[in-house]
């Protein structure tokens, strides 16, 4: 299989904002769903809690246990956290913006790098600049792709290390300031719990922590989340959604498609917007299993990291013409 050599290069602005004014326009009661839940801080608060109650007791266990541990456990814990951050960019747990950051400096505890100040900031800019790679930081650099393109043995080493190419990328969004007080706050709060966790815990408990985190959202069927919500597995359709079990640790952010549409949503109303939307959702592809979806990712050489839809001009070119999809014939296999 030939290697691709550039992303897919569209001259149309990005999807969703079309298809949301007709939604809106066809089923108005859709706005009831918009507004916060705060009892995402109760997940929240789970999640960093049995994340350092499981480095506690595997403070003196073998590393394979750790890694086992992280795999099967820690991994979940850190997703849910990770989206957890999610809701806190869009403000989506408390009404003051303050509390979201400090929500989401909190859920960043046990994920061990300091992120969630930085992904509220950039986050934003990947739903109003889809694909614009000088805007939107889930774009992969060129030479990004072009290193891991379709290989079987590089696409699974992206995926392990997916949140070290990650952190690079916001580097390149020239209208972000990275660094800024609550930036600091961010790091300064996560060192504090890292030293805090090394001291009283050792380095077992640490190694834990930093396996959850590099298995929650890399290579883990968790990780093809990435791959499903806007790489090209279905023919030219730039987002996709995912409904299959494990949305139950995503907090239903495999509705990816309904978020983007409508990400003043909360992620426990969006099951709602699809069944009062379902006419405009259910013609378009989607995945059912993660599982399946890494594997084919893995070694269907068709899908490499250029498998995405790119625009430039900050995505002002041509306004899409409002079409659904076609469903391709894989799509609907339905397991974990």
């Amino acid at each position: 299989m030939a290697k691709k050599k550039s992303f897919r290069w569209s001259d149309e602005s990005e999807p969703h904002k079309q298809r949301t004014k007709f939604i809106i326009k066809e089923h108005p009661e859709i706005r009831q769903l918009i507004g916060r839940n705060p009892y995402t801080f109760l997940v929240i608060a789970f999640c960093v809690s049995l994340q350092v109650v499981m480095a506690w007791v595997l403070r003196d266990a073998a590393w394979y246990w750790n890694a086992l541990a992280a795999y099967c456990v820690g991994a979940f814990a850190c997703h849910s956290l990770f989206v957890c951050i999610h809701e806190c960019s869009h403000n989506l747990v408390f009404k003051n913006k303050t509390l979201n950051i400090w929500a989401g400096i909190f859920a960043n505890l046990p994920l061990m790098m300091p992120s969630s100040v930085s992904f509220q900031k950039y986050h934003l800019k990947h739903h109003t600049y889809q694909g614009v790679e000088a805007m939107d930081a889930d774009m992969p650099f060129r030479w990004e792709a072009k290193l891991i393109n379709n290989s079987t043995f590089g696409k699974a080493m992206w995926l392990l290390f997916y949140p070290i190419f990650q952190a690079l990328r916001p580097f390149r969004l020239k209208e972000i300031n990275l660094i800024d007080g609550w930036t600091i706050v961010n790091w300064v709060v996560e060192i504090a719990f890292v030293a805090t966790v090394a001291y009283f815990f050792g380095g077992m408990a640490v190694l834990y922590l930093m396996l959850s985190f590099f298995f929650s959202v890399g290579l883990h069927p968790l990780g093809a989340r990435w791959v499903q919500e806007h790489f090209l597995t279905h023919g030219e359709q730039e987002t996709k959604s995912y409904y299959g079990r494990l949305n139950v640790f995503n907090l239903n952010v495999g509705y990816h498609n309904e978020h983007h549409d409508f990400p003043s949503v909360p992620w426990n109303n969006l099951p709602k917007l699809k069944a009062m939307a379902n006419g405009h959702y259910d013609n378009l592809g989607y995945h059912t299993s993660y599982t399946r979806l890494l594997f084919e990712f893995l070694f269907d050489r068709e899908l490499s990291v250029f498998s995405r839809t790119a625009r430039s001009n900050r995505g002002k070119i041509g306004t899409p013409k409002y079409k659904d999809a076609p469903v391709a014939p894989e799509a609907n296999v339905s397991a974990v």
